[in-house]
């Protein structure tokens, strides 16, 4: 691993600390908007708008992530019939 450590904080632990942490961020993050978002199979390269969606997917993952749902994509399946449903959660009743 490369790091800017010096060769007294480098030790195992810290190391291994250091790349768990890694994997996390890529496991609960990336991977999630990958697969469950479709991150990289959108088509849309233009602009400001993939961030603005990246934006957008990074702040529906919060919410849901904020109430208590652990499994992303099952929460994905349950409210894409309902969508009033998903606002409910987060208490916001917009569209009723």
């Amino acid at each position: 691993m490369i790091t800017s450590l010096s060769a007294e904080r480098a030790d195992a632990a810290e190391l291994l600390r250091r790349v768990r942490q890694h994997w996390e961020i890529e496991n609960r993050l990336h991977w999630v908007r990958d697969v469950s978002c479709g991150d990289d199979a959108s088509r849309i390269r233009r602009g400001q708008a993939p961030q603005v969606l990246a934006a957008l997917r990074n702040t529906v993952l919060s919410l849901l992530r904020a109430t208590g749902v652990g499994n992303i994509a099952e929460a994905f399946r349950s409210y894409a019939a309902e969508a009033t449903r998903a606002l409910d959660r987060i208490g916001e009743p917009l569209f009723r």
